[in-house]
């Protein structure tokens, strides 16, 4: 039980999420009882038994359908005849919530220049978990960047290999130029990163979607850029910026249209 604590907090240190599996309730003969914990990674794997063979594996599939969807779930079991569809022959019966969780999310941050250092700005005061990447060591520090959790100092093309990045992983990229993103994108698109959002001009977009094609990018992969990001409120100041990103961001999140809410 100490393993699965100690993991949670691990979990929620990391950014990462899971999802926590624990019997609430039992009544007759049943392989574990109340407070038996399973903690599923989003990998697969898991930790800690709710009563292992085909009960485990039932509640296993539930929890990975939770991780997908984010509802809790409150599962019962019989334990009594097979035959109809029953998961053991003990003869009690197990009740199981399953609570998925939802790890604080991270904006990564590629470029910190004065825009990026305006989105760590106002990201770290909307609560996300806020890192900063940039293959120019002067400006991947606390003193360049004071708003950040983390630092990734290396070519954008190594990130994911230096950083676990998830389905809560938001990444932005105010960076400096056009041969910086066709050169780092592609690793990045092979990630699971929720949103992969590109600064710039209509006219750069297009240049580095070509080139990116040109490189053997498939096209769903080069879909998944929002790009230029952000929502149009002609921005104009680092600030500004910070705002129209961060705007789309929480629209995407959380199922939002982006239209203005006046009533006419």
């Amino acid at each position: 039980m100490n393993g699965i604590y100690q993991a949670l907090a691990e979990l929620e240190e990391k950014g990462e999420g899971g999802v926590l599996c624990t019997i609430v309730g039992s009544q007759g003969s049943t392989p574990r009882h109340e407070g038996s914990k399973l903690l599923l990674y989003p990998d697969g794997h898991f930790i800690g038994s709710v009563g292992g063979g085909e009960v485990e594996g039932r509640v296993i599939n539930e929890a990975g359908q939770a991780l997908l969807d984010g509802r809790i779930r409150l599962l019962r079991y019989d334990m009594v005849n097979p035959q109809h569809g029953d998961p053991g022959v003990c003869g009690g019966t197990l009740e199981v919530f399953v609570e998925p969780l939802k790890p604080k999310p991270t904006l990564l941050i590629i470029g910190g220049g004065h825009v990026g250092n305006a989105i760590a700005h106002l990201a770290h005061w909307l609560g996300f978990r806020v890192g900063v990447s940039d293959d120019r060591p002067e400006f991947c520090t606390p003193e360049a960047n004071p708003d950040a959790d983390f630092f990734v100092p290396v070519p954008m093309a190594e990130v994911p290999s230096k950083m676990s990045i998830t389905p809560y992983t938001y990444i932005v990229l105010p960076t400096r130029g056009m041969a910086v993103d066709v050169k780092g994108l592609p690793t990045l698109l092979e990630t699971k990163a929720a949103y992969i959002g590109l600064i710039g001009s209509r006219r750069r977009w297009l240049m580095t979607k070509r080139a990116l094609v040109e490189a053997g990018v498939p096209d769903e992969k080069v879909s998944r850029i929002n790009a230029p990001m952000g929502l149009e409120l002609k921005a104009e100041t680092p600030e500004e910026i910070a705002v129209s990103i961060l705007a789309e961001i929480i629209m995407l999140r959380n199922g939002g249209t982006g239209q203005s809410m006046k009533i006419y």
